[in-house]
């Protein structure tokens, strides 16, 4: 008779085991995410291809970065937590940042194409780097 409570108690343990993790209150999902940092990258690079000094364009880009988090209706606490979230849950933030990365990337040919302009030879080099086994 042990036996099977011993059995059923390794069952119950087992499937605790492999309850699905949610998001807590106050971190947005992967998508939303994925949106602003889409956003903070393309204002960044903004930033920096103006010609100033780098303590400069950090200070320029800090205000920024507010009115864009402003502009979604984000509070930076919000964004906070959900950084820390999805850095704590690397593999969530790897599929993040492919997203981010995809976008930028058609965002970018889309422009090219509108524009007739080709990359340059850096330009073609970067990109995701690849998986290896």
């Amino acid at each position: 008779m042990s036996q099977k409570y011993y059995i059923l108690f390794c069952m119950l343990v087992g499937l605790g085991a492999c309850k699905r993790e949610t998001r807590p209150p106050g971190v947005l999902s992967p998508d939303e995410f994925s949106k602003v940092l889409v956003e903070v990258y393309l204002a960044e690079a903004r930033i920096n291809s103006s010609v100033m000094q780098r303590d400069s364009a950090i200070k320029l880009f800090i205000p920024y970065e507010e009115k864009l988090f402003q502009q979604f209706g984000l509070p930076d606490s919000v964004m906070r937590k959900t950084y820390q979230y999805y850095v704590d849950n690397p593999k969530m933030l790897e599929k993040i940042y492919d997203s981010v990365i995809d976008t930028l990337n058609l965002r970018e040919k889309k422009l090219r194409a509108k524009s007739g302009s080709k990359p340059t030879e850096k330009e073609n080099r970067i990109s995701k780097p690849e998986n290896k086994p």
